[in-house]
C-alpha cells in the first residue's frame, strides 16, 4: 500500500500543480476517451500499480480544471490543500460515517466541525448538523424535518401514515427558488404543484409584502422556503422581515452558497435574522472549498430532525441511540466527509473563512468592472460572488468560444427571459491576475463574435 498510495498522491499533486497554466477545459475526443477506458471485461486480475497508471493515462485527457483559479462555473470552489489531503487520508482510513460505533474518530470530527460551522454561519449553537452530499440532500432533509413538524403539530404522524389522508400542507416559496427545492418536494411526496409562488424583487430576493399576502391567503400547516444567495444574482432574501411575515410557519433557508456570507463582516448584514429560521441547507464544496461531495443540513430542533430521518434495525448497533450522523442524513453507508471539513476550517480559521468570502466578492466586483469597461452589460448588483453579463448578440455562441478558448470556464443562464454569461467566483486560489486575464479573454472573444 505504501508505494501505491504514494504514487496516487504524486499523480494527484502533479495534476494540481498544472492548474494555473493548463487550459481549464481540455479539447476532448469523447470517442477516444471512452476507448481509453473501454475494451472487453478483463478476464484476469491486474496488479494495483498497473491499474493506477492505466487510470491516470485514461482520465488525463478528460480532466477539467475545476479545482483551478479560473473556473467560474456552477459556484465551484477548488478544494483547499489541507482539505484535499484530509480526503486522501479519509479514503485510506476507509471509515463509514454512519455512527460513532463504526468510527468514533469520524463522529468526533463531525461534532467539532459542526459546532465550528454553526458559529461561522451565525446559526443556533443547539442546532443539529447533518453532513450530507450537497444542497439537494440538505434541502430534502431540511424539508423532511419541516414536513414532520408541521404535520405533527396538526396531529398527523407522516412517518407512520404517509401523506394519503393527511392535512394539506402549504408550501410557500419564491418564484426564483432553486430547482433543488422543487425536486425535494417531489421526493417527499408533495409534488411541485403544492408550491404557492411569491414574487421576487428586481434582484431576485423575495418580495416580503407578497410573501405576507400569500401566507395570509390560506390556513393549515405551512412551510416557507427562503433563499440566501439567488443562484443567478447572489441576492439574499430579507430573512428577518420574512420571518415576521410568515408568522408561525416552519422556515427553511436554502443557503447553498449564500449562507457563507454570514462568515464575513462585510456581507453578514445580508443575512440578518438567519438564526430565526428552523432549518438551513448549505454546501461545503462551494465556498468552503472542500472536496466533493460535501454539504450540510442544520435544524433548530434536533429531535424533529432525527424523527424525520432516523431509522432502526435490529442489526444496526447504535442506530437511533444518538441524534447524530446517520440519524441526520439520508445515507447509511457514507464516507467520513467530516474529516475534510474539519481540516478546511482548521486551515483557514475564522479569519481565513471571512477573508475567502470577502476576497471572492471583491474579485467578482473586479470582474464586473473590467467587463463593463469593455462594453458589457452587468445585469445584477454584485453583492456576493455572482455576475450576470451580456454583450448582446448570440450569448451561447460567446459562451462556447470562451469554453473552447480554455483561458477560463464559465456557463450561461436564462434570467427573466434573457440569456447571460454567468460568472461565479468561488475558488480559494483565484487572484486578481486570474480575473484580469479571464476578463481580457472574454472581451477579446466578444469582439470576435461581434465582428462575425
Amino acid at each position: 500500500m505504501h508505494p501505491l498510495l504514494a504514487r496516487a498522491a504524486e499523480l494527484a499533486a502533479d495534476f494540481r500543480g498544472t492548474l494555473a497554466d493548463r487550459p481549464v477545459a481540455p479539447a476532448v475526443d469523447h470517442a477516444a476517451l471512452r476507448s481509453a477506458f473501454g475494451g472487453p471485461l478483463p478476464p484476469h486480475p491486474t496488479p494495483p500499480s498497473e491499474v493506477l497508471e492505466q487510470l491516470a493515462r485514461a482520465a488525463g485527457p478528460g480532466l477539467v480544471g475545476t479545482a483551478g483559479p479560473r473556473f467560474f462555473g456552477f459556484v465551484i470552489g477548488g478544494a483547499l490543500p489541507a482539505a484535499t489531503a484530509a480526503d486522501v487520508l479519509a479514503a485510506g482510513w476507509d471509515q463509514n460515517g454512519f455512527n460513532a460505533v463504526l468510527s468514533p474518530a469520524a463522529a468526533a470530527a463531525e461534532d467539532v466541525a459542526g459546532g465550528w460551522l454553526k458559529e461561522l454561519l451565525g446559526l443556533p449553537a443547539g442546532a443539529s448538523t447533518g453532513f450530507v452530499t450537497g444542497g439537494q440532500a440538505a434541502n430534502t432533509a431540511g424539508l423532511a424535518a419541516a414536513r414532520h413538524h408541521v404535520l405533527a403539530e396538526a396531529g398527523w404522524d407522516v412517518e407512520r401514515d404517509g401523506l394519503a389522508g393527511a392535512p394539506r400542507v402549504r408550501v410557500v416559496a419564491s418564484e426564483e427558488r432553486h430547482a433543488t427545492v422543487d425536486r425535494a418536494l417531489r421526493l417527499l411526496g408533495f409534488g411541485t404543484r403544492v408550491v404557492e409562488p411569491v414574487k421576487a424583487g428586481p434582484q431576485g430576493a423575495i418580495d416580503v409584502e407578497d410573501l405576507r399576502r400569500v401566507c395570509a391567503a390560506g390556513t393549515g400547516p405551512l412551510i416557507v422556503c427562503l433563499q440566501a444567495g439567488n443562484v443567478n444574482t447572489g441576492a439574499c432574501d430579507d430573512l428577518r422581515a420574512a420571518r415576521e411575515a410568515a408568522g408561525g410557519a416552519w422556515i427553511h433557508v436554502d443557503g447553498a452558497f449564500g449562507l457563507w456570507a454570514a462568515a464575513n463582516p462585510e456581507t453578514r448584514g445580508l443575512l440578518d435574522g438567519v438564526e430565526l429560521a428552523d432549518s438551513w441547507a448549505c454546501d461545503g464544496h462551494k465556498w468552503l472549498n472542500v472536496p466533493y461531495d460535501s454539504g450540510f443540513v442544520f435544524c433548530a430542533r434536533p429531535d424533529v430532525h432525527a424523527a424525520a430521518i432516523a431509522y432502526r434495525a435490529a442489526y444496526l448497533t447504535g442506530a437511533g441511540e444518538v441524534s447524530g450522523m446517520g440519524d441526520l442524513t439520508l445515507e447509511s453507508s457514507r464516507r467520513a466527509r467530516g474529516f475534510a471539513v474539519w481540516a478546511a476550517v482548521r486551515e483557514l480559521g475564522r479569519d481565513g473563512v471571512a477573508e475567502l468570502v470577502g476576497r471572492c466578492c471583491r474579485l467578482a466586483r473586479r470582474f464586473a468592472g473590467k467587463l463593463a469597461d469593455g462594453g458589457a452589460e452587468i445585469a445584477n448588483d454584485v453583492v456576493l460572488n455572482q455576475v450576470l453579463v451580456s454583450f448582446g448578440g448570440d450569448t451561447d455562441a460567446l459562451i462556447r468560444k470562451v469554453q473552447d478558448d480554455g483561458t477560463c470556464w464559465l456557463g450561461g443562464t436564462t434570467w427573466r427571459g434573457r440569456r447571460y454569461l454567468r460568472i461565479s467566483v468561488s475558488g480559494w486560489s483565484t487572484t486578481e491576475a486570474d480575473v484580469d486575464r479571464s476578463a481580457a479573454a472574454i472581451l477579446r472573444l466578444a469582439g470576435q463574435c461581434a465582428g462575425q
